[in-house]
């Protein structure tokens, strides 16, 4: 079955909420989700940030023990510009150098976003590069179900869950896969970026509204530690800490490394 969801509320943490919709397994859902800041596709702020989430989605039959698979069918940007932050992020660098950054919020870029050209190009603030255009790639920054234990873990950050992954490999035609730690899953997505590099180093990729379509599927008795994800060419796990091996060792630990045969 087709699902054609408009939001009225979004949330801030991926927990055990009150579900907005329910759905069956193999059903479809074609929504839209804001900004980071909360903006939707007119550029209005609808909810606070960070990363505010569409759903959560009960999918019918999901079970502790069991995997939800998504499939990201499509990700359409649904305005025609994007926000990024110019300065790095505080936990890019080393300490000693944080009090040397620029104010974050006044370090904001604009990027011209023409989606019948599938490029965005930065408008401002004025660089030595000029018109700089890069083709479109979008993706979802966060996303996932709710976690075990009742928590309901900020959207800033990552764990088993899913959440703040923010990874560019999460592009339509991808499926992910996430472990089912309360009844009917609680799915929330949310996070959508235009573009985005390897990692956020700023804290953002280009940030912007779009209008989402996923398929769910469920996955019985099929427990996983970590989510994973499946392209046509690889099945990857993801996972972020500061510094790098911090999230290597946390991988391994959960026996992901291992598996992979890493």
């Amino acid at each position: 079955m087709l699902h054609h969801f408009k939001p009225t509320r979004y949330y801030n943490t991926i927990g055990a909420h009150e579900p907005a919709l329910a759905v069956a397994d193999g059903d479809t859902v074609v929504t839209t989700c804001v900004d980071a800041w909360g903006q939707d596709a007119r550029g209005e702020r609808l909810t606070q940030g960070p990363n505010p989430m569409t759903g959560p989605f009960f999918v019918q039959g999901a079970k502790p023990g069991d995997v939800l698979a998504v499939h990201l069918d499509r990700i359409t940007p649904n305005r025609e510009w994007g926000w990024v932050r110019t300065s790095l992020a505080f936990n890019a660098v080393d300490p000693d150098f944080v009090r040397e950054l620029p104010e974050r919020d006044r370090a904001i870029g604009k990027w011209r976003v023409d989606l019948a050209a599938g490029t965005a190009t930065l408008e401002s603030p004025q660089t030595r590069l000029g018109a700089f255009t890069l083709p479109l790639a979008p993706m979802i920054g966060c996303f996932g179900v709710a976690p075990d234990g009742d928590q309901a873990i900020s959207t800033a950050t990552s764990g088993p869950h899913g959440g703040n992954m923010d990874y560019n490999g999460f592009v339509a035609g991808v499926t992910a896969y996430f472990p089912v730690f309360v009844e009917g899953a609680l799915f929330h997505i949310g996070d959508g970026h235009a573009l985005q590099g390897d990692g956020e180093i700023s804290g953002t990729g280009v940030e912007i509204s779009v209008e989402v379509e996923f398929t769910v599927r469920v996955i019985e008795r099929k427990a996983i530690g970590w989510p994973r994800g499946e392209n046509a060419d690889f099945i990857f796990t993801v996972g972020n800490a500061r510094p790098l091996d911090q999230a290597l060792y946390r991988l391994r630990s959960q026996g992901v490394l291992n598996k992979l045969g890493v």
